[in-house]
């Protein structure tokens, strides 16, 4: 569907209710994406509003509510703001109220002609959605995917309906959607036969954090080549996958570094981690900051990412961005937007990445020395995305 300029909102209203549920852990790529908004927001001329589902009902925050919740929600407080984050957010409220009370809320305290944006996939229900509406306040919804229709069997248990209600929502009541990326919006739109909303595609912005290798493990990097895979330990990354490779390659192989928490429906590979010997070529590591994540990937001989799929991908655009060599299924989000700057190896072809593990091993990083990439920005992003909410 085509996509015109219209005039700005008279207002924004921020859905923060991921952010909230988020704080004091490491952020996701979704997470990143909403403080990315929320930050970027704040700098527009529109006054931002948040709102936040809580346990009991819902919060909601006007322009200096917002102010006084970015430190907590963006990971700059520190650990005692953190953990009072619902208590701060109570007291900067300037309303709260149980789910009922919600379109009263809105109607009393965010203008007319303003725009709600969801960038979490959390907290788009049917209440918020109708309460929006009542209060003549336009529906923004980022969807970052939809690989738990197309990959249900990688879900936690009993997230897939609910998901696939969700998109049944914002099929149907949203006035715009915001897509990561061509494919994901012609993704998502197979799965809305009876109304697709006005849509626009924005590649997100990277922002690769300073190296801290101080703030690395005493064991990390290791000393020789090395790769590294980041990302949850969930099914669709297919780390059975690199296990797999990594068990052929015997004592021969060069270490893998496995970065990330451990997640969902994935026994069988915690059960191969928890087995590994004190002299394992596999690691496995989590809860790194952003600084020692990229100070690890700046070392590594390559990132290897078997993912069955993805919505965008951010740990290729940051290893490109680093200049470090990545390898990748063959999925046609990355070719997108990283067109031939990956080493593409299906993840069929077992002997291909066992033969590119090895090639970049003796290489080390001299592969991509000479390699350059545009970084994405946020402000590329927001420029498109502002021209319509």
């Amino acid at each position: 569907m085509g996509t015109t300029t219209h005039k700005p909102p008279t207002a924004r209203l921020l859905d923060l209710t991921r952010l909230m549920r988020r704080v004091g852990r490491v952020l996701t790529g979704v997470d990143r994406v909403e403080r990315a908004y929320l930050l970027a927001l704040q700098d527009a001329p529109e006054p931002l509003y948040g709102l936040v589902r809580s346990r009991y009902g819902y919060i909601l925050l006007d322009p200096g509510g917002v102010a006084e919740m970015t430190p907590i929600l963006s990971g700059r407080a520190n650990k005692g703001q953190c953990a009072r984050a619902w208590q701060v957010a109570r007291r900067a409220a300037v309303s709260r109220g149980l789910p009922w009370a919600l379109p009263r809320m809105l109607r009393k305290h965010v203008p007319a002609g303003s725009a709600y944006l969801n960038t979490g996939h959390s907290n788009v229900t049917e209440r918020v959605l109708r309460a929006m509406e009542s209060a003549e306040i336009s529906i923004a919804v980022f969807v970052h995917d939809v690989i738990p229709l197309e990959f249900p069997h990688f879900q936690r248990d009993g997230s897939v309906t609910p998901f696939r209600a969700m998109i049944d929502r914002v099929a149907a009541r949203a006035d715009l959607v915001i897509y990561n990326s061509d494919d994901t919006k012609t993704r998502a739109e197979a799965h809305m036969p009876d109304r697709i909303p006005q849509s626009i595609v924005a590649h997100l912005g990277t922002e690769i954090a300073s190296p801290q290798p101080e703030d690395l493990p005493k064991d990390l990097p290791p000393e020789g080549p090395y790769f590294v895979t980041p990302g949850t330990i969930e099914p669709r990354k297919n780390h059975a996958f690199l296990l797999d490779l990594w068990d052929e390659m015997g004592a021969d192989a060069p270490v893998l570094v496995i970065a990330g928490s451990r997640g969902w429906k994935n026994e069988a590979v915690f059960s191969r981690l928890d087995a590994l010997g004190k002299g394992s070529r596999v690691r496995e590591v989590s809860g790194l900051s952003d600084g020692a994540l990229s100070a690890l990937v700046s070392g590594a001989a390559g990132v290897l990412l078997p993912s069955h799929a993805e919505g965008f991908g951010l740990p290729a655009v940051e290893a490109a961005a680093l200049g470090v060599p990545v390898v990748v299924n063959t999925l046609d989000v990355y070719g997108e937007f990283l067109g031939d700057i990956p080493i593409y190896a299906d993840v069929s072809d077992r002997y291909l990445w066992i033969r590119t593990i090895k090639t970049l091993t003796e290489a080390g990083q001299r592969t991509y020395q000479d390699h350059t990439f545009d970084l994405p920005s946020w402000e590329a992003h927001f420029k498109t995305v502002l021209r319509l909410t």
